[in-house]
């Protein structure tokens, strides 16, 4: 199947190429499309952030490590695209934790904001420990664990 979709691919007439390192295939930019992907790539990295990634930084900030699930919990959206580009910029990162995946702030964000931990944010142990928000992701985790364990 892969020396299909190289051949497919490597015929210079798509976007796309098929590259092979010592038997590992991986899919990368053609290269005259660099100039055009590295200018969209500095706009997702230099740009503003938005409104809805301020919130979600925060709440990461804040909350951390956190799942998905509970992060959608508590802004109530889906927030996919809003983390990718969150760990495009460097300003979070994703681990695995016991099969479950979630996201915490990066030194670089610490950096950025000139602090060191996350204790120095403004109110840090207050929110963190806010009594409302552990009582929403407790009933979040309930939910999801029913959910999953149903037939």
């Amino acid at each position: 199947m892969l020396e299909e979709l190289k051949k497919e691919y490597g015929d210079g007439q798509r976007g796309i190429r098929i590259a092979v390192v010592d038997k590992k295939y991986q899919m990368v930019t053609a290269p005259e499309n660099a100039e055009l992907i590295q200018d969209f790539l500095r706009e997702e990295v230099i740009g503003e952030l938005t409104r809805p990634q301020l919130e979600t930084l925060t709440v990461i900030a804040y909350r951390g490590p956190i799942t998905k699930i509970e992060l959608e919990q508590i802004r109530g959206v889906n927030c996919s695209l809003i983390l990718r580009n969150l760990m495009i910029r460097g300003l979070i990162e994703q681990r695995k934790a016991e099969d479950v995946e979630k996201y915490l702030i990066t030194h670089d964000f610490l950096k950025h904001l000139g602090i060191t931990s996350t204790r120095d944010l403004p109110d840090y142990e207050r929110l963190s420990r806010d009594k409302n928000l552990a009582d929403l992701l407790e009933r979040a985790r309930e939910s999801h664990k029913s959910i999953n364990s149903e037939p």
